[in-house]
């Protein structure tokens, strides 16, 4: 796992700068409406909404919240890829999740942030107060429901990635991982059937998955060679054979 300087991530976050809201007039036509916290409200109640968000948009590699630091703020992604991150004891980076257009997260944190999100590609991101945003939730109940909903995966999201660590082989790590991308892939949309997008480098993959970058990219390899995968680009994966990969991920 790549290690980090302790205090990297913190010292980035203070110059972060919040921008004001001018994404109003854009949120009738956002193409993730329909996977978004928002997708419940009508325009009168999205109005409402947008009394208390701001636009936070960040540069590649640029940190959307620290470690350790107040969670005074959640987030919906609009646009681009977030990694989220926890330090280890020994200084080693362990990357916990991939969030994408449509993704919430932060509510899940208590006082401080559990981990460090920061941007893999450019990022634009709907940001809330979390005091404004939960007494939004009485005057707007079926948001509050929505966000619960979208809380409740990102702690089973949690819960998948102890399973793929602690249980699987590096093979069926992989296979899990490209599966997963895939379906992200397709929520998204604009790409072929059975494509995989992955912005993220051979070593986020491999700090995801708690192994090597050398084992990494000798699995990608192999399974390349037994044409279960097309490897396009370095960021493009086609699914050739995704029952088979399937039934892999699952120690079959």
């Amino acid at each position: 796992m790549k290690k980090t300087p302790p205090g990297e991530f913190r010292s980035t976050l203070r110059v972060i700068q919040s921008d004001q809201c001018n994404h109003h007039s854009a949120c009738e036509s956002c193409s993730i409406r329909h996977v978004a916290m928002c997708n419940v409200l009508n325009e009168e109640e999205v109005n409402l909404l947008n009394e208390i968000s701001s636009d936070f948009n960040r540069d590649s590699k640029q940190v959307l919240c620290a470690e350790g630091d107040p969670a005074d703020y959640l987030f919906n992604v609009r646009e681009g890829t977030v990694r989220l991150s926890k330090m280890l004891a020994d200084g080693r980076r362990q990357i916990t999740g991939f969030l994408f257009p449509g993704d919430f997260f932060g509510l899940a944190c208590k006082d401080v942030y559990s981990y460090t999100a920061e941007a893999i590609t450019p990022v634009e991101t709907c940001r809330f107060q979390r005091r404004k945003i939960t007494e939004k939730f009485r005057e707007l109940p079926q948001l509050g429901e929505r966000v619960f909903e979208m809380t409740t995966t990102e702690l089973q999201s949690a819960h998948d990635q102890m399973l793929l660590l602690g249980r699987k082989s590096a093979r069926e790590k992989l296979c899990s991982f490209l599966i997963y991308m895939a379906d992200k892939t397709r929520t998204i949309g604009g790409y072929p059937p059975n494509h995989a997008y992955l912005p993220m480098s051979r070593a986020d993959v491999a700090d995801y998955l708690g192994l090597t970058v050398e084992t990494v990219s000798r699995q990608f390899t192999k399974l390349a060679q037994e044409d279960l995968i097309r490897l396009d680009s370095a960021h493009n994966v086609i699914l050739l054979d995704p029952e088979s990969l399937q039934e892999m991920s699952e120690g079959e």
